[in-house]
């Protein structure tokens, strides 16, 4: 089998802590669902779904002349677990690694991205994640199948997949991305 990728955006969530939608706040004038959406698409993924929540309208309005495909999850009060269950159902089925994005750190570009696919492409049964403020974690493009047997409900999503399949991961670091937005002070001067 081929190993091609689709991507999954992160981006449901309330932010509840920030107050409003972290999905819009403007970096360089540009909001960070769109910048990551465009990091994403730099990688040439087979599909890209966006899985949209609060704000739906709003935040798909940002992405709307992207190639890509917006999809609601009905469930994404219930945290981070069951949007990417839905994101991973919606893929192309030919998609063998799942690319996992959020949208609410700054530092994050196509470069990184692109390393990361590079490193899944050299051993596609393993996952290749990124490494930061000690942990692994996301951005991370993962095989499909992990993802499709894993239980993804709550707060737990590929993060706890990585955690728990940790000497199966390529680790690609960029502390950058260990900065993101959830609250006021985490905002762009």
């Amino acid at each position: 089998m081929n190993a091609v990728h689709g991507a999954v955006i992160l981006a449901a969530g309330a932010s509840r802590r920030l107050g409003f939608p972290k999905q819009l706040v403007a970096i360089d004038g540009e909001p960070l669902l769109r910048r990551a959406a465009l990091a994403v698409l730099a990688t040439q993924p087979v599909d890209t779904v966006v899985v949209l929540g609060h704000e739906a309208e709003r935040c798909a309005a940002v992405i709307a002349d992207l190639p890509l495909r917006a999809v609601i999850a009905p469930d994404w009060q219930h945290g981070m677990g069951p949007s990417l269950r839905h994101g991973v159902a919606a893929l192309d089925a030919a998609c063998t690694g799942v690319l996992v994005v959020l949208c609410d750190q700054p530092a994050l570009d196509a470069a990184h991205l692109q390393a990361l696919q590079s490193a899944w492409l050299a051993s596609p049964q393993r996952a290749a994640a990124s490494g930061y403020a000690g942990t692994v974690g996301v951005p991370a493009l993962l095989p499909r199948d992990w993802l499709e047997s894993a239980t993804l409900d709550g707060d737990r999503g590929a993060r706890a997949v990585l955690q728990a399949r940790r000497q199966e991961v390529i680790v690609v670091a960029n502390e950058a991305l260990a900065r993101d937005v959830d609250s006021r002070g985490d905002l762009p001067a």
